[in-house]
């Protein structure tokens, strides 16, 4: 699939009548990371919900404005197809427990029905657990279930779930949030070298300055659902006044 933005506008966000987003205006380019940052609760979740269409799961949710990943209308198109396009991790890792650590990494090439025998089936699950940095820990392992996984490794196998299907729009919502130093970092190594070798366009929510100046290429400062500031990531992380503290939490 051809490399594509994300252009929002005007974006509204209400759920249960009380207005969540307020005229949220982002554009996120191909192989770059932008890092999403703001208090508790100033919308950064509502955000990646609404890219992927997860809003639609919430009661009571509803969003306006134009929301576009290339030329798809995502407040208008199938799920299913927005889906295709992006891939979510939250924060905490929710790898399916009862499906091993292969078909963890297989449902989605299955359901889309990417692969046209076992071997590519095969190949795909080990691209995925390579550039997620599992594979070496789990290759011999991969008819085990994940609750046999440290909480790093369950994270970078739902990593590797959301990579199987090679998104051209990753959405991360504080991927390395409750996981170990040395998970965090191989996480980190993945969504640079995923935005970069395959021009993917990636939005990251952090509470931290120092992963969103090490992984990001722009900012985005929400406040109150408002955007409060953005721009390149140096340039806003250079000014003290920007960010209150040197980690939101």
């Amino acid at each position: 699939m051809e490399p594509v933005e994300v252009v929002v506008r005007g974006l509204n966000v209400w759920i249960n009548g009380r207005q969540i987003l307020y005229n949220v205006e982002l554009r996120a380019l191909p192989g770059h990371v932008t890092a999403v940052m703001g208090p508790s609760g100033s919308g950064k979740s509502t955000l990646l919900r609404v890219l992927n269409r997860l809003l639609d799961l919430i009661p009571g949710a509803r969003a306006e404005g134009m929301v576009k990943i290339g030329q798809l209308d995502v407040l208008k198109a199938d799920p299913y197809h927005v889906r295709r396009l992006t891939g979510m991790v939250f924060q905490e890792p929710n790898p399916f427990p009862h499906m091993t650590i292969y078909d963890n990494v297989a449902i989605g090439p299955r359901l889309h029905r990417l692969a046209r025998n076992k071997e590519e089936l095969d190949a795909m699950v080990e691209w995925a657990l390579r550039a997620a940095h599992l594979w070496d820990e789990v290759k011999h392992r991969l008819d085990e279930y994940p609750h046999q996984l440290s909480g790093g490794q369950r994270q970078r196998l739902s990593l590797a779930r959301a990579l199987a299907l090679r998104p051209r729009v990753l959405l991360l919502d504080e991927p390395t949030a409750n996981i170990d130093p040395v998970s965090t970092e191989k996480i980190e190594q993945t969504i640079s070298q995923y935005a970069r070798e395959n021009q993917a366009t990636v939005i990251l929510v952090t509470h931290s300055p120092t992963q969103a100046r090490r992984l990001s290429h722009q900012l985005v400062l929400l406040e109150e659902g408002r955007i409060a500031r953005s721009g390149p990531t140096a340039e806003l992380l250079s000014n003290s006044e920007t960010i209150p503290a040197p980690e939101l939490k």
